[in-house]
């Protein structure tokens, strides 16, 4: 019997191995970004996880298609993981502010344009 598999059996079954392996990431994926999500509530969240285990293959592709490409809770922490790296690169609000009044003076930015700026260079970290 183990005569019988040759290696054009062996890459097959590494073929189908990997295609199983993505299909169980992929579905532990989406269950993880489906409970994470804070857009999408109860009966929401339990209608996706219904679809996915009554048609998995299906539900995934529908979810990944539906599934809008950035959420505004993806926004914000992107936003947060920018004030991390900020404040681990040392930055400096007021320096940030200066700069600007320098941009205003020189007439590279309006005065509307340096409000803006200064205040969301002026929010507080954390």
């Amino acid at each position: 019997m183990l005569a019988d598999y040759t290696f054009g059996n062996f890459l097959w079954t590494m073929v189908v191995f990997f295609f199983w392996f993505m299909f169980i990431w992929i579905f532990i994926t989406v269950f993880a970004d489906i409970f994470h999500r804070t857009d999408i509530h109860g009966g929401a969240k339990a209608g996706w996880v219904i679809l996915i285990v009554l048609v998995p293959f299906l539900g995934l592709l529908i979810y990944m298609i539906a599934r809008p490409k950035m959420t505004a809770q993806d926004k914000q922490e992107m936003e947060q993981a920018q004030q991390i790296q900020q404040r681990i690169e040392g930055y400096s609000a007021a320096d940030e502010v200066a700069k600007l009044a320098k941009l205003r003076d020189d007439g590279a930015i309006t005065a509307e344009e340096y409000e803006e700026m200064k205040r969301r260079a002026m929010m507080p970290i954390g």
